[in-house]
Formats: C-alpha cells, sequence, structure tokens
C-alpha cells in the first residue's frame, strides 16, 4: 500500500526569519517522498495601518498577493509530481477576525492554520515574560492563552490549529502549569468545531526539545475526537517532513486510527497503519 505523507506547515524567505524560497520547499518535499506539501508562512498583520511592522516575523501586506501567485505558480508546475497546497498561517486576534476572513476569502486557499502568537500583547516565545509571575499569574497567563485557543476552534476561520502548547518552547516549565480544565474546554470546543491541531515537530529545535503538543495533550485530544495533521513547521528546506514516520508511530500508539490533511479547505483523510 502506498504511503500518503504530507506536511502542511512551512515557511520561506517572506516573513523574514527563515531560509530559502518557496520551490527549495516543494523539491525538500520531493526528496523527503512526500505526496502533498503545504505552503503555509506568516499571513501579513492585516489590522496595522503598516506595510510590514515586524519584517523579521511577518510577510508585508503588499506582498500577499505575490505569496498566493507565486504558490498557485508552483503547483502548476509540479503537478504530477507532488500535490502542493496554498495554506497561511494566521495569527489570530479576536478583535480582528473579520478582517482576517474577509482577507482570506479573496483566495483560494486549501486551508488556513490559525495561531496564537501573542497573548496581553507579549510574544508566546518571551522567555522574559514568565521571570517575574507568581504562581497565581501564571495560572492565569495559561488560562487566556487556552481561552485564545478554544475561541480561535469556534471562530470557523481556520481548519487547523497551529502548536497548541507553543508556549513551552522557550519555558518548558509551562506544561506544569495547573490548568487542565482550561486544555480540556479548548480540546472539547476543537472538536466540537471539527478543526484538526497539528503534531508540529519544531519544538525540538526550541528549549523544551519535544514536539506540540505534548503526548498528555494528544492524548485528551484523542479521548474528546479531535482530528489531528503533521506540520513540521520548517523554517529551513532540510526540516521538510522532520520525524513524519515518529509522529505516526506515536499517535498509532495513542489510538489515533487516521489523521488528514487539507485540499480546498475540506479534509482528506489519511489511515493510520
Amino acid at each position: 500500500m502506498t504511503t500518503i505523507k504530507f506536511d502542511l506547515h512551512t515557511h520561506h524567505f517572506r516573513c523574514g526569519h527563515a531560509d530559502g524560497d518557496i520551490e527549495q520547499y516543494i523539491q525538500a518535499g520531493i526528496k523527503a517522498g512526500l505526496t502533498a506539501i503545504g505552503i503555509s508562512d506568516h499571513s501579513p498583520y492585516f489590522a496595522s495601518k503598516e506595510d510590514q511592522p515586524q519584517p523579521r516575523i511577518a510577510m508585508a501586506k503588499s506582498d500577499f498577493k505575490n505569496y498566493v501567485d507565486e504558490v498557485l505558480r508552483l503547483k502548476a508546475k509540479y503537478e504530477g509530481k507532488i500535490d502542493v497546497l496554498l495554506g497561511i498561517e494566521s495569527d489570530f486576534y479576536p478583535e480582528h477576525i473579520e478582517l482576517y476572513r474577509s482577507m482570506y476569502a479573496q483566495y483560494p486557499f486549501d486551508y488556513i492554520i490559525g495561531s496564537v502568537h501573542q497573548t496581553n500583547g507579549v510574544s508566546i516565545f518571551n522567555r522574559n515574560r514568565w521571570k517575574s509571575l507568581n504562581e497565581k499569574k501564571q495560572i492565569a497567563e495559561k488560562l487566556h492563552y487556552y481561552e485564545l485557543i478554544r475561541q480561535s476552534a469556534k471562530s470557523g476561520a481556520f481548519q487547523i490549529l497551529g502548536h497548541i502548547d507553543a508556549m513551552k518552547g522557550y519555558y518548558p516549565a509551562f506544561s506544569d502549569i495547573p490548568a487542565t480544565e482550561a486544555v480540556d474546554l479548548a480540546l472539547q470546543a476543537i472538536a466540537d468545531s471539527q478543526v484538526a491541531i497539528e503534531i508540529n515537530t519544531s519544538g525540538s529545535t526550541k528549549d523544551v526539545g519535544g514536539w506540540y503538543p505534548s503526548d498528555a495533550i494528544l492524548e485528551r485530544a484523542h479521548f474528546y475526537g479531535v482530528q489531528v495533521t503533521f506540520g513540521s513547521d520548517a523554517h529551513t528546506p532540510s526540516r521538510v517532513g522532520d520525524e513524519w514516520e515518529l509522529v505516526q508511530q506515536r499517535l498509532k500508539e495513542i489510538g489515533f486510527k487516521q489523521w488528514v490533511y487539507y485540499k480546498e479547505r475540506q479534509p482528506v483523510i489519511v489511515p493510520i497503519s
């Protein structure tokens, strides 16, 4: 039986913190034996008055159409060799969701990854945010993070939610902050909304040294019937498809029977054998 292998989370030079162009990631996907590769660079900050307020984090608004056009051109070029999927990794700001939704509606996206990258105006990857917080305030931060994830699932704007415990990336103790109920509420909303979560292997490149989300969260996700997908979150072509087989095996051990990727915003079910 032919293995259907996919990676839905890749970046490139436009976001300002990844190496290589889109075609290099596609070629890396072919080399890695992928059936489908999703291109999903960071969305522009659509609500900003500036064209590119953070050039080392996200692409310029003026470059957004160029991004879409390039992916579609390469999709046609590589047809028959690998299925190139048009995606985007979207920031989730509840107050701006309708603006973001309207921007995405203009283009033929196969899927949109919704990711919480900031809470209370601070990056989730900022390790300094934890330095002066007592346990009560740490719990409040984690509760707020998972409330935003819950809201992102219920928004209906996304097919996939990105790295749902990535706050642990540079602060591994995050996983031990007690907030099980908030995580469960988020997972229930994700299941009810029929959104998938990704197993994102880029956590292995951070201080935490492991995937997003943790096995404990994946076990809870399985309990609630959450769909899962795969994303390397590659910021360099060499990481495309990274640890795919290990993730598949771990999902099988947990009890998952299938995972999904997306075409034209519809799930394609892939059995886990």
